[in-house]
């Protein structure tokens, strides 16, 4: 039983150190000569004039998030419909509740104007 706990420790030890070290090592083996040139803001190969601080709407980060939900929402949806001939029928039931919350924070979001372009 104790064998069983120390594969999945050192599965998470290594799980977090296997994506620090590449960031560790580039720390120190880097090279790092600032100078204005290169903290200056760069996009697109132009040289930003005046402040290149800009303000999006929050209209797109709603927008973002609501397709970040609905995306996630067919990762979830994805197995359960493949395996729809061979689960119980309890599985059917939270399924379609799982798909009725979601319909519910889909029309709440509607209905508080969130999908609006303007």
């Amino acid at each position: 039983m104790l064998d069983k706990w120390l594969f999945i420790g050192i599965f998470v030890a290594i799980a977090a150190v296997f994506p620090l070290l590449p960031i560790i090592m580039a720390r120190f083996l880097a090279p790092s000569k600032p100078n204005p040139i290169k903290v200056d803001t760069y996009e697109c190969g132009i040289e930003t004039v005046g402040d290149s601080w800009v303000q999006f709407k929050v209209q797109y980060y709603i927008y973002a998030l609501v397709f970040l939900i609905f995306d996630i929402e067919t990762v979830f949806l994805y197995p359960w419909a493949v395996a729809f001939d061979a689960i119980p029928l309890f599985a059917v039931f939270e399924g379609v509740i799982f798909i009725m919350i979601l319909m519910g924070g889909l029309l709440y979001a509607w209905r508080k104007g969130a999908l609006e372009w303007a």
